[in-house]
């Protein structure tokens, strides 16, 4: 495992707590202090079988700091609070008991974890782009599409810990078939593994979502294509979702919605076409203000500001 040390500085004497972002295709582990900043971070690749990946990465961000805690967004679905993970981006994973690992990794400890797209919706209220708002509906767009919600000031589990899965909302009622059964589901549409692959059946040489954004930049007419579609999708499932919920902020995260303008100006647009009700004026479509490290201060907070995030024991 090559993990990749980023933002390092001095740890103080703080008991800070440990946070994990477990994404598709990639894991960061990060050392977040009692304030929120993130203090040191590692990264490494997403594994057949996660579980050594992330135990290293922790025991490298720790660095042997006193830690008060650990909290972790994961992709879903999972059975919530027990904390039995099966993303469907990470096949490895079936019925995997994280929380119950980690646990044991560190007794006597608060672990706490939610949806990695919850973390990020909980990271963007507390200190990112949602912060003077109550109501903020966060999304990671990556190896998959998630979201989370915090109404009222406070994260929604809903009946099983999974509410705000933005991501199988029906943007195209006769799409491509997605990987939790049905189809047409925004995640089949805009995942960015599904954009790339509809770029290169049109002839697109484009490796990856970070290949196909340089190619979109330069004015490649596939890439373009792939990237409207995918943007106005998001846009369209995104006017859906605040229509539902009222939601003020609406704060994206994840490595694919970083694919600039060509991703961005149809999202907007599609938002502006769809989003027509009065109420929806104020709303606000936004990258999430804390980039990559949303999710590592959400899943921070579900510890550190538990209260207002963490309902379950």
């Amino acid at each position: 495992m090559a993990a990749q040390p980023v933002d390092s500085q001095p740890v103080d004497d703080q008991p800070g707590v440990l946070a994990l972002d477990i994404g598709g295709t990639k894991i960061a582990a990060a050392l977040v202090s009692a304030d929120g900043a993130v203090v040191r971070t590692v990264r490494g690749p997403t594994a057949a079988d996660p579980w050594p990946v992330v135990a290293a990465l922790l025991e490298e961000v720790r660095a042997g700091a006193g830690i008060a805690g650990v909290g972790v967004g994961c992709g879903g679905p999972m059975s919530w609070p027990s904390g039995v993970v099966s993303p469907l981006n990470i096949a490895g994973w079936r019925g995997f008991p994280l929380r119950e690992r980690l646990a044991e990794a560190y007794p006597g400890m608060p672990v706490r974890l939610h949806n990695d797209a919850a973390a990020v919706a909980v990271g963007e209220h507390w200190r990112g782009a949602g912060r003077d708002v109550d109501n903020v509906l966060g999304m990671v767009v990556s190896t998959g599409v998630g979201g989370g919600l915090v109404l009222g000031g406070r994260l929604i589990d809903g009946a099983t810990g999974n509410a705000g899965h933005i991501g199988h909302v029906v943007v195209e009622p006769d799409g491509p078939a997605c990987a939790c059964g049905g189809r047409g589901c925004l995640e089949a549409v805009a995942r960015g593994p599904a954009v790339v692959a509809w770029a290169r059946v049109r002839g697109s040489a484009a490796a990856d979502g970070r290949a196909l954004a340089a190619l979109a930049a330069g004015g490649d007419h596939v890439a373009l294509a792939a990237l409207e579609r995918a943007g106005t999708a998001v846009g369209v499932g995104i006017a859906s979702a605040a229509a539902l919920l009222d939601v003020t902020v609406v704060a994206l995260g994840g490595g694919f919605a970083n694919s600039g303008p060509p991703f961005w100006e149809p999202l907007q647009k599609a938002f502006a076409l769809h989003a027509r009700l009065g109420f929806l004026g104020d709303t606000r479509v936004v990258p999430a203000a804390l980039g990559n490290d949303a999710g590592l201060v959400g899943a921070a907070a579900l510890v550190l500001a538990g209260e207002r995030y963490w309902s379950a024991g």
